[in-house]
């Protein structure tokens, strides 16, 4: 928290946006109570809903007012019916607990559920302030496991982990009883086999809490510096205090209790960091952590975890973690169980945009329909919350709050910006669908930093370079791709060369006014950390990319004044504007072979350095569609990308698969099998170079880095 100093020093600016305040995450869950709730939707009766009126229910009367003047029954039968009938639909596609054959002895494939592995809850403590009441799960299917309740948020930490580190197959051996001290039986050590030779530990309690503290500290050294949506200070306070100031039923201590010069100094940590000295029973450091949360970021620890459990469960299943798998699927379930997906208020936002990324992020592997899901999920939750407004952005006076729901917003507008013209799709939002603007916050001012103050959060290192600003300039052009391309008038008619210019001209404007400013610098004599590196290596490609996806589109789709002179039947030279069109083709394919071999050379810089194996996916479809087009060009600077996606694959199973294609495409091509269609005029033969559009030249940066072995 800044000194009035150091307030005085950093202007009015930086006052109201002080995000790395260890208070942030207090004041979150109080956001959505100072909102007006979401309108709820009227139901017409059965009568109304024939005649198509309007159903306008009386104030204190069971009929509606047409029903009432008319004397007819005012009965719901259809909408019950349709409401029970996607009940079932919804139940049949996604169950959620899991069936246990006694016959045969053997396991379903179900996943298994939360509620599958808790016994019955002790007495709920003190309440807690979120939003909206833990929703009831239904009960599992008939099985030998007893009756147990569900996850909520009174669920105590220690039986959370409980369940997130149970065994992989249900047995009688995993379940547990509220509390620390009243177990019953652990689970035998071959429950565990599946996750390599030391997992039988997870059946210890007090393994199970020093190793999800373990994984809480990888998941904020790695993915909160790409993902800056918590507080570490505060999630390391509140989890501490829920997993070893909670004693168990009978009203003794937790056997992970630290010494109490551990408890002291905990103590002293929320005396100074609380706004009420720590003091008060009503401490929100003293509230436990959404159970939700906290099985996403441990998932998250767990795909770049070097735990030796890990390295054993690696090398048990080839190279691949089935335990952190486990791990990222019972993470979403619990989301999907609690309706983080569907009650609005901004902890599930931070739950729903850090789940996105964490799972698989190929079509392909997209079977359960997930692809997307939470990204979805959090924009909605964010427009019930109406953080798209800036009148109500302005009456949220805490400036932590209000910079952590800012924050979340513009990340998921330029998610769905950059994923709807990445995989073709229409955007969820548009440029009228919000009014409120980027938050500045001032540089930070020479004697703070000599004077060792705390540093800007990543969040406002990032803001200080551009990044920002910059990509919700770039998103906006991506959005209107996507809108003009993604139609089936362009697919069947092509692509209007006016369009087209259009498109050059804003992606030629944007690299002026920003690919300097957020992009790789031209030398690479200054040592790059983690975030500085990835951030502006992702910039760049983000820009680049935009190029290939212009000339796959004009290869897919070709231009629409051609298309229609060719179904006529005349040949496409005499059409009066062939030359400039030709001539447009060429830039465009310039333009996508540089900024493939630029995505190339950087991926090479990154995997150098073993960066792409930390990354959350930041720069990966950059790495596939760079790969893509020099495979199908036949350019041995295709491996970059390919070592790029195999480090990738060491947390994203799916990237072992797509370096596969994409060194399967290029031998193809190299032994002339090539697929080009309305591109083919510009599109040079393979190995060639390009020499007619620019060739190797194009590519300048530090090349003997990352050349083809």
């Amino acid at each position: 928290m800044d000194t009035p100093d150091q307030q005085g020093a950093s202007g009015s600016s930086s006052q109201s946006f002080n995000f790395s305040s260890p208070t942030m995450q207090n004041q979150i869950h109080e956001l959505a109570k100072t909102l007006p709730p979401p309108r709820k939707q009227n139901t017409a009766c059965d009568a109304c809903r024939a005649r198509k009126v309007k159903c306008n229910q009386v104030p204190g009367q069971d009929k509606c007012q047409h029903c009432l003047s008319k004397n007819y029954p005012c009965t719901h039968f259809i909408q019950q019916a349709t409401s029970e009938k996607k009940r079932h639909a919804a139940a049949a596609k996604r169950p959620r607990t899991l069936s246990v054959s006694s016959s045969s002895g053997q396991p379903s494939t179900s996943r298994i559920g939360p509620a599958e592995h808790m016994a019955p809850a002790a007495p709920a403590g003190p309440s807690h302030s979120y939003q909206s009441p833990a929703p009831q799960f239904a009960q599992p299917s008939p099985s030998p496991l007893p009756r147990v309740d569900p996850i909520t948020t009174d669920t105590q930490t220690r039986d959370l982990l409980a369940y997130i580190f149970s065994p992989p197959e249900p047995s009688s051996f995993s379940v547990h009883t509220n509390g620390s001290a009243n177990r019953l039986t652990a689970p035998p050590a071959s429950a565990y086999g599946d996750w390599g030779a030391l997992a039988h530990r997870l059946s210890e309690e007090s393994f199970r809490t020093e190793f999800a503290l373990d994984l809480v500290e990888v998941f904020f050294q790695i993915v909160h510096t790409r993902l800056p949506l918590l507080n570490p200070a505060q999630f390391r306070t509140r989890l501490h205090y829920s997993l070893y100031s909670t004693g168990s039923q009978n009203g003794g201590t937790s056997p992970n209790t630290p010494p109490a010069s551990a408890v002291a100094q905990q103590q002293r940590t929320r005396n100074s960091s609380s706004p009420n000295g720590g003091q008060s029973a009503h401490d929100p450091e003293q509230r436990p952590l959404h159970p939700a949360l906290v099985a996403t970021v441990i998932a998250w620890g767990a795909k770049f975890s070097e735990h030796p459990l890990f390295i054993a469960d690696r090398h048990r299943n080839g190279g691949q973690s089935a335990f952190a798998k486990v791990l990222i699927n019972r993470a979403r379930d619990l989301a999907e169980d609690m309706k983080v997906h569907r009650i609005p208020n901004a902890d599930h936002v931070v739950i729903a945009l850090l789940i996105e990324p964490l799972q698989s992020q190929s079509l392909e592997d997209n079977a359960a329909g997930f692809h997307g899901f939470w990204l979805g999920s959090a924009i909605r939750l964010l427009l019930d919350l109406q953080i798209n407004h800036k009148s109500v952005m302005s009456n949220i006076e805490d400036p932590e709050a209000r910079g952590t729901m800012i924050f979340a917003w513009w990340m998921a507008c330029l998610a769905d910006a950059y994923r709807s013209v990445y995989y073709r799709r229409k955007p969820m939002l548009d440029d009228d669908d919000y009014d409120i603007d980027f938050y500045t916050v001032g540089p930070v001012p020479p004697d703070i930093i000599e004077s060792h103050a705390p540093q800007p959060s990543p969040r406002e290192q990032l803001e200080f370079l551009g990044y920002y600003r910059a990509a919700h300039a770039l998103a906006r052009i991506a959005r209107q791709i996507s809108r003009q391309l993604w139609r089936p008038a362009t697919e069947s008619d092509g692509i209007p060369i006016d369009v087209l210019t259009a498109f050059m001209g804003q992606l030629n404007e944007w690299r002026d006014a920003h690919l300097a400013q957020v992009g790789v610098p031209s030398n690479f004599e200054a040592e790059w950390d983690f975030v500085s590196a990835v951030t502006a290596c992702a910039s760049d490609a983000t820009y680049h990319i935009m190029w290939i996806i212009l000339a796959n589109a004009l290869d897919d789709f070709g231009i629409r004044e051609v298309n229609d002179v060719a179904r006529t039947g005349t040949p496409e030279t005499l059409l009066p504007q062939h030359a400039q069109i030709e001539e447009k083709k060429r830039q465009v394919f310039f333009q996508a072979q540089h900024g493939a071999l630029r995505i190339a050379g950087l991926a090479g810089v990154l995997a150098t350095n073993g960066y792409l194996r930390l990354d959350c996916a930041v720069m990966h479809v950059s790495c596939i569609q760079a790969g893509m087009l020099l495979a199908r060009l036949g350019r041995p600077e295709v491996q970059n990308c390919i070592t790029g996606l195999e480090q990738y694959a060491y947390a994203y199973e799916e990237c072992a698969d797509q370096a596969a294609e994409i060194k399967r495409v290029y031998n193809a091509a190299v032994n002339g099998e090539q697929e080009v269609n309305h591109m083919a005029s510009v599109w040079p033969r393979p190995g060639g170079g390009g020499d007619a559009v620019g060739g190797s030249g194009a590519m300048n940066i530090d090349q003997p880095m990352f050349g083809f072995p």
